[in-house]
């Protein structure tokens, strides 16, 4: 790590704390040439893999769009923003750990759906019928009929 003030090449780490909540390092440094100390702070660069859209677009993952269709379907269910934000999180690190470069939508469209059912039955019926675009009524009825079983 390269001293702020002097520039120097070589610092040494003088004191190392983790963050509350654990998301970041603290570290206290000094430098070799003109004794000055400094703090760095050590985050994870995590980068998300571009989502392919049925029609081959590629966008970049936006997490907003994720809580977006939970809120809509989940719009006046008993369903806590905890729970959520947890279901989200899930999803989010079956997104990572897959170690994709592109995921298509469809399969992140299918984890929302494994989420929703866990939550509410209403909300999945209700993302369900939206995600797959039922054409008859017969489809819908079939979804139901899956729920209840």
């Amino acid at each position: 790590m390269k001293c702020p003030f002097c520039s120097h090449s070589e610092t040494q780490v003088v004191e190392t704390r983790i963050s509350e909540d654990g998301d970041f390092i603290r570290r206290r440094r000094q430098c070799g040439a003109c004794d000055k100390r400094f703090t760095t702070y050590e985050r994870p660069d995590v980068s998300f893999p571009a989502i392919v859209k049925k029609d081959g677009r590629r966008i970049d993952y936006d997490p907003s769009k994720l809580r977006g269709s939970f809120s809509l379907a989940l719009r006046k269910r008993p369903v806590s923003t905890e729970q959520v934000g947890a279901a989200i999180d899930r999803i989010e690190e079956k997104i990572l750990n897959l170690g994709l470069r592109e995921v298509p939508s469809n399969r992140v469209g299918e984890m929302v759906m494994r989420e929703l059912k866990k939550l509410d039955k209403v909300a999945y019926v209700r993302f369900a019928s939206v995600y797959r675009s039922f054409e008859d009524i017969d489809e819908f009825r079939a979804l139901v009929d899956e729920v209840r079983r």
